[in-house]
Parts: structure tokens; C-alpha cells; sequence
């Protein structure tokens, strides 16, 4: 299970985070995209796992929270307990066990970043 994990600001579109995806995951095929549920509603999200017919898993704070991160963002720290966004819902989507294929990639546009990791989740 290749799982897709993105963290993004408000403003971000679908070039967005398909320039993060294709920094962290140069031309390679992902099962899932997570994001944390404040998140989910975002058209850009949306239009992503639309347009690569993948399912979007949505991750609750108390889930990002539990996660050990590669990185830190100082705000993500602050609002949301987790490191890194992008690397806490690709872990938690990935499943126990689940592990960082590497640091967060930020998009070209410095918009968003996203993550991959790898694990057994049915």
C-alpha cells in the first residue's frame, strides 16, 4: 500500500499538489491520497483523487497527533500536534507499521507539500 499524504494551504490548486505529489514521487503510482479532515472538502483534493480515480482518506487529529515524523513545521506544530501534515496522514492512512519513503516535497508553487508512505493497510 503506496499512500499519498498531503498537507496544503488554502489557496493551493490542483497544479498545486500535483507538482508536491511529483516531487515526492517522481512518475511512480499511488493507491491512496490522505489528508487531514479539516482538509477533505478542499476543491483542489478533491479534483486530485478525481483525476487519478483514487480514494481520499481523511485523518482525525487525535490520529495525526500519534505519529512520529521526518519533519516539523513550526505551525503544523502548533495547530495541529503533528510535525508534518503531508507525513502524518500518509503514515496514518498507511497503517500500523506504516514507514516514511522520506521527508515531505514541497510543490513548486510553495503551496503544498505531500508525502508517501508505505505499509499494510487492507
Amino acid at each position: 500500500m503506496i499512500v499519498a499524504g498531503f498537507g496544503f494551504r488554502s489557496a493551493a490548486t490542483l497544479a498545486s499538489l500535483e507538482g508536491a505529489l511529483e516531487a515526492a514521487w517522481v512518475g511512480r503510482a499511488v493507491d491512496r491520497l490522505a489528508v487531514p479532515a479539516e482538509k477533505a472538502n478542499a476543491a483542489a483534493i478533491r479534483a486530485l483523487a478525481e483525476a487519478r480515480s483514487l480514494p481520499l482518506i481523511t485523518v482525525s487529529p487525535e490520529a495525526l497527533a500519534r505519529q512520529n515524523t521526518l519533519s516539523a513545521a513550526p505551525t503544523a506544530v502548533a495547530e495541529r500536534f503533528a510535525g508534518s501534515p503531508a507525513e502524518a496522514a500518509a503514515l496514518a492512512a498507511a497503517g500500523p507499521g506504516a514507514r516514511l519513503d522520506g521527508c515531505r516535497s514541497v510543490s513548486p508553487d510553495r503551496l503544498a507539500t505531500c508525502a508517501i508512505a508505505i505499509g499494510d493497510a487492507p
